[in-house]
Formats: structure tokens, C-alpha cells, sequence
């Protein structure tokens, strides 16, 4: 459209047409360089048991999705690698935040991988927002050593509001690194505190980190987290910290004298070391190997792999009802309903949840 300026009326004054609005993408990029490659079932399979990473990768992000199809896909595998998988010793770290648990794995990874060999999978929980429901993911940022390690897989998960700090999947994630010929399975968990029994039921050892000044005995005793715990270590042990850091260690090995002794027999060990400088780390590491040789010879081992599996049995019919529940048309439609009837006072939330109950299973 030519511009009113133009007219008869403003001779001399000639105003030209606009330039058109570019587009803001580049009409030269190749859209098909950048298209992602559909992998088939037996594809990832294939390329996970030779141990190619970008396969493994690909397969937990389909474990770690939320569309059924996507979850249709990992199941099926899964079920082709369970039989390649449980060939690793599983330990879970957990840890108040602050008290150094990522620096530690750096730390620990390299001691593992440089005195006894194999590969090692880091399976690191990442906190995620309950407003936002983002995570940050940069765990692998403060494991500088082996995050570049040639014999190390290091795998940042949100946690997704699941209970103890682990991902929902993060136990179906292990069975493929599993596959993949990692023998040894490092899962950091959020570190909540009272709620770390969902990890502790899918490692073969769980270590808590403390740091000193966290509280007397009554506060050991205090925390239910300890009572799983096959041992305890006191990090940042070093410099004017040592003698706060042994006066800590004597105060949790008191409060373990409270606990019944385990079904495994072990005495928990209580340890001192320094994440930062590395000291102390042989030590640890001693007796992680030591607790595996003792529940080896006593059958215990076996019998807490059976154990995990049956839990996880009934955790996954338990997660099938729930989704099965809420995602039932019938119950949607009368969810608000009750909804409104609770928030009115006209019935409480426990009649009102048996209601919508009764409801599902007379369907």
C-alpha cells in the first residue's frame, strides 16, 4: 500500500515501502541435519549391550518419559537386558545437602576405577521444583574428574517428586547400565533425610556423609536414616575441623549402640575423611569391600536381591492402581464434586476419598 505522504499534497516528499519482516530462522539451516533418529526396540538393545553410550542414553530417557508409548518402548528393553543385568554391587550415597556428596563420587569413582578396574555408572537424583517442576541437573558440573573419564557414565535424573529423593525409575535405569557392562552403580541420592528408604531398597550398600555439628546422640538416634545406613562417613575431615569431626564420629558411634543390629549381621562402621584432599579414602573403600566379602559368605546378599525385587513387585502394582485410579473417566468427573463438597464442610476428606474408592471398584 503506497503511503499517504505520496499524495499531490506533499510534493518533494517521497517516503518508500518498508522492508519485509525477515523470518528469525535461518532459511539455509538443514532441519534434517537436526532430526533425532528413532531407535526400534532391538537397535538399543544391540547397542547397549556393546556398550555404546549415546544408546544408553537414548534407552533411559524412554524409561524416564511419561508417554505411554515411550514407557511401552523401554519395558520391552528392559525385559531384553534383564538377562545381562545384576553383574554390579549397587551402592547408594545419601547426605544432608552441604555435606559433599557429589564432590565425594568425584573422589570415590577415581579410587574405584584406578585400583580395581571396570566401569562405573553414576546415577545422580537431582531435587526438582515444586513450583516450577524444573530441575538443574548440574551435578556432573562438580564431578570435574570423572565426568571426563573414558570408563565413567555419569547420569543426572529429576527427582520428580518421588518419595526418598530417588527418581521413579532410577531401578529400571540401573538394570540398563547394568547391560551396558558397568559393574559398579554409585546412586546420589536428593539427601531428604527421613525418607531414603526407596534407596535403600535397591543398592547393595548405603552410605550416609555427615559433616560435624549436626547434633548430639539423641539427634543420631533421632534420625530414622541412620537405622538403614551400612555405614557412616564424616566428611570435610581436615584442617581445624579434625577434632570436631572425631568428637562427631564418637557421638554417631554412640547413638549406633542404640539400633538393633541388622538382619545382615554387620557391625556399622562410623569413618572420617576428607571429600576435598581425598584423605581417608582407601579406608572407606577397605571397608566397603569388607562388608561385600562378609554378606557374600553369610547368604545375606542374595537374600536382600530377593528381597528388592519382591518390593518393587508390589511397589509397581501399587504406582499401576494409582495411575489406574486417577486416570479413570468416572473418577475424573466425580473428583470435583467431592472436591467441592469437602471444601463446603458438607463431608470430610476420609468419606469422601472411601466414596470415590467404592466408586472405582464397583465400576
Amino acid at each position: 500500500m503506497d503511503h499517504p505522504e505520496n499524495s499531490e499534497e506533499y510534493k518533494g516528499l517521497q517516503v518508500n515501502k518498508g522492508v519485509a519482516q525477515q523470518s528469525i530462522v535461518n532459511p539455509y539451516l538443514n532441519r534434517k541435519r537436526f532430526k533425532r533418529v528413532e531407535h526400534t526396540v532391538d537397535e538399543l538393545v544391540s547397542g547397549i549391550l556393546k556398550g555404546d553410550v549415546t544408546m544408553l542414553s537414548q534407552a533411559i530417557t524412554l524409561v524416564e518419559s511419561m508417554i505411554p508409548e515411550h514407557q511401552e518402548k523401554a519395558q520391552q528393553v528392559i525385559e531384553k537386558c534383564l538377562p545381562y543385568a545384576c553383574n554390579s554391587v549397587r551402592i547408594g550415597i545419601s547426605g544432608v545437602p552441604g555435606a559433599g556428596k557429589s564432590t565425594s563420587i568425584d573422589q570415590f569413582g577415581l579410587h574405584v576405577l584406578n585400583n580395581y578396574g571396570g566401569k562405573l555408572a553414576v546415577l545422580a537424583i537431582d531435587p526438582s521444583s515444586e513450583r516450577s517442576k524444573g530441575s538443574i541437573l548440574g551435578d556432573k558440573t562438580r564431578m570435574e574428574k570423572l565426568a571426563v573419564h573414558p570408563k565413567a557414565f555419569i547420569r543426572p535424573s529429576p527427582s520428580a517428586g518421588s518419595l526418598g529423593g530417588v527418581a521413579r525409575k532410577t531401578r529400571e535405569t540401573i538394570i540398563l547400565c547394568e547391560a551396558a557392562g558397568y559393574d559398579k552403580i554409585f546412586v546420589e541420592t536428593v539427601g531428604v533425610g527421613q525418607s531414603e528408604t526407596a534407596c535403600h531398597s535397591m543398592v547393595d550398600f548405603f552410605l550416609l556423609l555427615q559433616v560435624a555439628g549436626t547434633g548430639d546422640e539423641l539427634q543420631g538416634i533421632k534420625r530414622g536414616i541412620m537405622e538403614i545406613s551400612d555405614a557412616i562417613v564424616i566428611n570435610k575431615c581436615d584442617g581445624d575441623n579434625v577434632k570436631r569431626c572425631e568428637m562427631a564420629a564418637q557421638g554417631f558411634r554412640n547413638a549406633l549402640h542404640f539400633f538393633p543390629m541388622p538382619e545382615s549381621g554387620w557391625q556399622r562402621k562410623v569413618l572420617t575423611y576428607s571429600g576435598f584432599y581425598g584423605y581417608g579414602i582407601k579406608e572407606i573403600w577397605d571397608m566397603i569391600y569388607e562388608y561385600f566379602d562378609f554378606v557374600k559368605e553369610n547368604g545375606y546378599f542374595e537374600y536382600r536381591r530377593h528381597e528388592q525385587n519382591k518390593y518393587w513387585m508390589y511397589e509397581t502394582i501399587d504406582n499401576a492402581l494409582r495411575n489406574s485410579f486417577y486416570h479413570n473417566p468416572e473418577i475424573k468427573a466425580s473428583l470435583k464434586k467431592m472436591e467441592e463438597c469437602v471444601q463446603n464442610g458438607e463431608m470430610t476428606s476420609f468419606v469422601a476419598a472411601h466414596k470415590l474408592f467404592e466408586q472405582y471398584i464397583k465400576r
